[in-house]
């Protein structure tokens, strides 16, 4: 039976990563939680194939946005940061990333995917799984969508904002509008 994540303190991480700067450092939780920051934690399938670059490059055009809600965002897969490394390297007319505003972590030991309950075993890849996780580290939301269907920017950006209310938001609730 799987375990409930989400009221939870978040499963703690330390990975390699591809940073903006397209330099290799490593990211973890505990970084973006001591910079009293919300993470938005996503994993994709795998590199270089046809749905990630519409997610990865969709949140990378609006990191702005999260930046301005005190968000840090990073895509994950079980790659590794050499093959991101190439994906960023590749221009988006060729299917590639080109650059992004955020940092790409290689779970190469699936340890993370395991932890976050999104990895599909017999393949050694990750189910798309989107996590916001609070700055004070509690996991707030949880989603997880088959491999063939891309997430909505918008909606992480209503969910997030509708977390950061600390109210009661009721359905369709959009930023701006009374809580409960």
């Amino acid at each position: 039976m799987a375990e409930r994540l989400v009221g939870k303190q978040a499963p703690r991480f330390e990975m390699d990563a591809v940073m903006p700067n397209k330099e290799f450092e490593k990211v973890s939780l505990e970084n973006i939680m001591k910079e009293d920051k919300w993470t938005v934690l996503f994993f994709y399938p795998m590199d270089f194939t046809f749905v990630c670059p519409t997610e990865i490059t969709a949140m990378s055009d609006r990191y702005d946005e999260f930046e301005d809600l005190d968000a840090e965002v990073i895509g994950v897969s079980t790659d590794t940061v050499h093959t991101h490394k190439a994906w960023i390297n590749t221009s988006r007319d060729d299917n590639g990333l080109g650059d992004l505003a955020y940092p790409l972590a290689a779970d190469t030991n699936h340890k993370v995917s395991t932890e976050y309950g999104v990895l599909l075993e017999d393949e050694g890849v990750a189910l798309r799984g989107l996590f916001i996780i609070s700055p004070e580290g509690e996991l707030k939301h949880a989603t997880i969508n088959h491999n063939d269907v891309g997430r909505d920017v918008d909606e992480t950006l209503r969910v997030l904002q509708a977390l950061q209310t600390g109210g009661l938001c009721p359905a369709n609730w959009k930023p701006g509008q009374e809580t409960l």
